[in-house]
């Protein structure tokens, strides 16, 4: 199962993200930078989420 995020959610971890649709398709594709535990921004249309696609790798 694929995690989805509602705007203004707090993912646990930074990463990509694209807007999905309410029926599960991805909107568009435009990517943008979710990062821990910051708010997700609106999307485009009321009922759509935020999909990660690309965890980010940090460096230690």
């Amino acid at each position: 199962m694929v995690e989805r995020y509602r705007p203004g959610q707090k993912p646990p971890d930074s990463a990509q993200f694209r807007e999905g649709g309410p029926r599960g398709g991805i909107v568009g594709k435009t990517e943008i930078t979710g990062i821990e535990n910051k708010p997700l921004p609106p999307t485009s249309k009321p009922g759509n989420t935020w999909v990660p696609v690309d965890k980010t790798i940090h460096k230690k």
